[in-house]
């Protein structure tokens, strides 16, 4: 059930509309601009089914009253306008408070200035708006900081931020809005952001000739002379990482003012509200849930911000590594460990993934270890709703699980097939299928790395099954690297030459004795171990593949040498793969 109220605050009208049931706990909804409180509405009726949901027209927006000074839209009075609407609507009752843009940067005057008010914010939501003494605190540090880094920040920043100055020409601004940009902007929010055209507001216009006077009322003075803001409630912080305006690292030292600090990215526009209400109502309805029990879930549990680990370049990053037990999985899970990532080491061996998972930890990751048998179809959907529940998802999945063998054709079973395209093919459609989809669902922007080989570029008389399943790895990453990427998900295909991973004591001979098999891997990892070239450098290759997103990185001479010889020299190529390389 839908109603609509007038509030009286400083003698300003305010238009406020509730949803759903008044004995329930109740949830603020404040809109940014060139908005009114009709963004609100696909998250508001979500919300509703278990929330008593708030929201109003700010002064100047919608059916709330426009008043005329620049003055009367001063911070404190958005804040005392807040006050009257939860006192009108829910008096004496605590509240959980969410804002979008200018919505949330008004709101954390409200979360952080002293008063009456501030006590009663149990929770507080904020999507793409910062506070503006936080973002006065940023920009000093920065501009005063001669690293090109920090200059650099600075610099994108105010390119991103370009409408504020036009904001505060006297005549342009609002004056565009009267000149048919009103008519405009459905078009805009639908070529621009990605957000399915909205009907036309028939406020419009003048939601965006007076919400100018938002930032020409606050915006000098904070940025100037900034003050120290801290928030004591609970405060969720959700990052679309496509926001045109308003730039990823104004966030960097928000831990600093926010002691409860959980953080969620989304791959999304800035108008997440119309673009992805689904996942944004089930955010704030688990965070207030989380809040209202005591007991927050696994997904925010780990999206809690840990200050210690700020600044590592796959800091807030889950992976998942199959294969991590030992070799290649083990280095790779160690390295991102190092590298701020949290790591879920899977292995058909579960005291070798503990094992992982406990030197990660040492590393100051959090790290889970878990036993799957990646070729299960059924093992790795259990894994990835696991994912998925505790984790929030997974941002990297490395699929690295695979065994050797060696033989040919004729002499290879249907049985030793069977296994061995069981785990190095199947496991990797398996994990590339399942946690793509999660990616997806969960407006993630992820990296899926496959394992492949060297053996993927060179036919070899005596490596048929192991060669075949590393060259349709290969294919696969290409393939779904296409697929994906309209979904800003990379993937890449991973080939090392040897490596030594111990691979060589387990690869399966066809055909041969058990006294012939140990004969034949002896020798094999005696070369591995001469050619001497570790699982760290493999891993170190993983983790460029992640921050750069190359569709193939080949890794050691004999990667190169295959491929150059696959390309330019095939006939070459098949006269060497005449040879037996197992002798």
């Amino acid at each position: 059930m839908t109603t609509t109220a007038t509030v009286t605050s400083q003698g300003v009208n305010l238009q406020v509309y509730t949803f759903g049931d008044s004995s329930k706990v109740p949830v603020v909804l404040v809109h940014g601009y060139p908005d009114n409180h009709s963004i609100w509405q696909p998250v508001a009726d979500r919300l509703a089914k278990k929330y008593f949901v708030i929201s109003y027209d700010v002064r100047g927006a919608g059916a709330s009253d426009a008043p005329r000074k620049r003055a009367d839209y001063r911070m404190s009075l958005l804040s005392a306008d807040l006050a009257a609407v939860v006192d009108a609507t829910v008096p004496g009752r605590d509240f959980h408070l969410v804002g979008h843009d200018w919505g949330s940067i008004q709101s954390w005057e409200s979360v952080t200035a002293e008063g009456p008010l501030k006590a009663r914010i149990k929770s507080y939501t904020t999507i793409s708006g910062p506070c503006l003494d936080h973002m006065g605190h940023w920009m000093r540090r920065r501009t005063l900081n001669l690293s090109p880094s920090a200059k650099t920040k600075v610099f994108k920043q105010v390119l991103s931020s370009w409408y504020i100055g036009f904001f505060h020409l006297p005549v342009l601004a609002p004056g565009a809005w009267q000149g048919g940009l009103d008519k405009l902007w459905p078009r805009y929010l639908k070529h621009r952001e990605n957000v399915q055209e909205p009907e036309a507001n028939p406020t419009q216009g003048k939601d965006g000739k007076h919400g100018v006077q938002l930032y020409r009322a606050n915006f000098r003075n904070k940025l100037i002379n900034p003050e120290a803001r801290h928030a004591p409630c609970p405060v969720q912080l959700i990052v679309p990482t496509r926001d045109n305006y308003v730039g990823t690292q104004l966030f960097e030292d928000l831990h600093e003012w926010v002691d409860e600090l959980y953080r969620r990215d989304i791959n999304a526009n800035h108008w997440v509200p119309l673009s992805h209400p689904d996942t944004l109502a089930a955010w704030i309805g688990d965070f207030v849930a989380g809040v209202e029990n005591g007991n927050m879930p696994g997904a925010l549990q780990h999206a809690r911000v840990r200050p210690e680990r700020l600044g590592l370049p796959l800091y807030g990053k889950t992976a998942v590594i199959t294969g991590a037990g030992s070799g290649i999985g083990r280095a790779t899970a160690l390295r991102f460990a190092a590298e701020g990532a949290d790591v879920v080491c899977v292995d058909i061996d579960e005291e070798s993934a503990k094992s992982t998972a406990e030197q990660a930890r040492e590393l100051g990751a959090a790290a889970w270890p878990r036993k799957v048998d990646v070729g299960s179809a059924q093992a790795m959907q259990r894994l990835a709703s696991w994912t998925g529940k505790e984790l929030g998802g997974a941002d990297i999945v490395i699929n690295n699980a695979g065994i050797g063998m060696a033989g040919g054709v004729l002499e290879t079973s249907s049985k030793d097939w069977e296994r061995l395209l069981k785990v190095n093919l199947w496991g990797v459609i398996h994990g590339s299928r399942l946690f793509a989809q999660q990616m997806i669902d969960g407006h993630r922007r992820g990296h899926i790395i496959n394992v492949a080989s060297a053996a993927a570029f060179a036919p070899n008389r005596k490596l048929a099954a192991y060669s075949t399943s590393k060259a349709a790895v290969h294919m696969l990453s290409e393939c779904l690297r296409a697929e994906l990427a309209e979904h800003h998900i990379g993937v890449t295909s991973i080939c090392p030459g040897f490596v030594a991973t111990g691979i060589a004591n387990s690869t399966v001979y066809a055909g041969l004795g058990d006294e012939e098999q140990a004969d034949k891997r002896a020798r094999a990892d005696a070369l591995y171990k001469r050619r001497n070239f570790s699982p760290d450098q493999v891993a170190t290759a993983i983790f460029d593949a992640v921050l750069n997103n190359p569709a193939l990185s080949l890794v050691g001479a004999e990667a190169w040498t295959t491929r150059l010889l696959s390309r330019f020299a095939p006939v070459l190529s098949r006269q060497v793969a005449r040879l037996d390389i197992t002798a």
